[in-house]
């Protein structure tokens, strides 16, 4: 296990940061993974595609479609990293997902449809797998696609939908055989989201966003064509195509060192018994814990890129870091809540409020990490069942 970056990747990580800092389309002004302004979305777009241009995305690709496969593994991971430390904007959707999806599982027709369009911030796309009874638990899911003549007839709906409403494509899973076992019968499909029968609604959360989005689908028709992989297989192209999405991992530790640094700008701005917050020895236990957290993030982060790196990462190990991340997260903006003292009941919208209202939101983002991916409480089911071996819960 490594957990620095070689010496020799520095002056990689010193050019995509320039990059960064010259190309970038302004700095995100929301916690977590969220949806920009539609006004937002053609500078997303050609931000995308000047990424691509650069040879920073789509590193792993294949080389005829514009990849690198001689590039150092650790590569990808430091893209997202100096995007996330300039607080920019990663591309947006579900295209990373497809893409692996496409390249790994599709025809040759696929891949020179959909990748060129990928490339140039043609397409976002959106990831339509969860369901209302069927988040955590995938394999239930119940849209069903039967097959008419040379079309798939779709018909269910999908929830959680990060994007769905600036799509124009969707990554879909749909059980083709509903007498097949849970985790068989299900096919992966390319949908174009302007099809008729698709209609997306947005769902407005806490934060007084849409992030999210409700898909119903009622007599979808999809070509033959645009099936992912074989009929009823698509339960291992879902599966595989996630196994590369590993941008949010390296996010993860730069993420929570920066709001690590707003807190503790916040706690010298703010006061405690009339001293500055920092001079509080309780307030400094307290930080002095939730950064000693922040640093356990950091290896945990350093461990997962160096287990991937060299293909020895474990089935449970992004869970374990996905859990620990999403807490931490958590008690860092319930902290920077409170140590806004009555002003924490401002919102965004209120003139005083600190921070242009970002702890707000932050804070109440932050319960959506530890669901998104997968709740923590299935996750931790899944580490004693697969990590450690340990009695399957009663079903």
């Amino acid at each position: 296990m490594r957990l620095d970056v070689p010496v020799e990747l520095e002056a990689f990580r010193k050019q995509v940061r320039a990059f960064v800092e010259q190309h970038a389309p302004g700095r995100k002004t929301k916690a977590g993974v969220r949806a920009p302004e539609t006004e937002q979305l053609p500078a997303i777009r050609e931000w995308t595609a000047a990424l691509f241009e650069a040879g920073y995305l789509g590193i792993d690709w294949p080389a005829e479609y514009g990849g690198r496969p001689d590039a150092h593994p650790l590569e990808p991971f430091i893209v997202v990293e100096e995007i996330t430390r300039a607080r920019t904007w990663l591309p947006i959707g579900a295209a990373t997902l497809a893409a692996a999806a496409i390249i790994e599982h599709g025809t040759d027709a696929q891949r020179d449809r959909f990748l060129p369009r990928i490339r140039a911030g043609q397409d976002v796309w959106c990831q339509l797998f969860s369901e209302p009874g069927a988040g955590s638990d995938l394999a239930a899911l119940s849209t069903r696609a039967r097959l008419d003549g040379d079309h798939w007839v779709v018909d269910g709906q999908k929830v959680w939908t990060t994007n769905g409403h600036h799509a124009d494509m969707g990554y879909l899973l749909a059980r083709t055989d509903p007498t097949a076992s849970k985790h068989r019968g299900i096919t992966a499909f390319v949908l174009a989201m302007d099809s008729p029968g698709v209609r997306v609604r947005p769902l407005r959360e806490i934060t007084g966003t849409t992030d999210f989005n409700e898909v119903f689908l009622d007599g979808v028709r999809i070509p033959r064509e645009n099936v992912l992989g074989p009929v009823d297989g698509g339960w291992r192209v879902g599966m595989s195509s996630l196994g590369h999405e590993r941008s949010g991992v390296a996010a993860r530790g730069v993420e929570l060192v920066a709001v690590l640094q707003d807190l503790l700008t916040l706690a010298g701005q703010r006061r405690v018994s009339g001293r500055p917050a920092l001079e509080d020895s309780a307030t400094r236990r307290t930080i002095g814990a939730l950064a000693t957290r922040v640093q356990v993030n950091t290896a945990l982060v350093a461990m997962a890129k160096s287990h991937m790196a060299a293909g020895s990462d474990g089935p449970v190990d992004a869970l374990c870091g996905k859990i620990f991340f999403s807490e931490t997260n958590h008690d860092l903006a319930q902290y920077g809540m409170m140590l806004q003292g009555i002003d924490g009941i401002l919102t965004e919208t209120d003139p005083d409020v600190l921070s242009g209202g970002w702890w707000q939101d932050a804070h109440l983002y932050s319960r959506a990490y530890t669901i998104a991916g997968g709740a923590n409480e299935v996750l931790r089911n899944q580490i004693a069942e697969r990590g450690l071996g340990l009695p399957r819960e009663a079903r």
